[in-house]
C-alpha cells in the first residue's frame, strides 16, 4: 500500500502491460484517463490483492 499520496493511501499493483488487442477493448470499453496504464495481474496474485484489500479496510483505509 502507497501511504505517501496526495488525497489518501492508495493500494498499488504491478503487473505486466497488457496487449494492444486487450489494451485496445478496454479502451472501448472503458477509456482509461490520461495518467492510466492497462495491465495483466495473474490470478495466482487474487489471493494476495485480496489480503491487502481487507488489511487496508480493517486499518480504516477506503477503497
Amino acid at each position: 500500500m502507497d501511504t505517501d499520496t496526495a488525497q489518501s493511501p492508495e493500494l498499488v499493483l504491478q503487473g505486466k502491460l497488457a496487449d494492444p488487442a486487450t489494451r485496445a477493448t478496454c479502451r472501448q470499453d472503458s477509456p482509461p484517463a490520461d495518467d492510466e496504464g492497462i495491465v495483466r495481474i495473474p490470478l495466482s496474485m487474487v489471493e494476495q490483492i485480496r489480503r491487502a484489500c481487507d488489511a487496508a479496510e480493517a486499518a480504516g483505509t477506503q477503497l
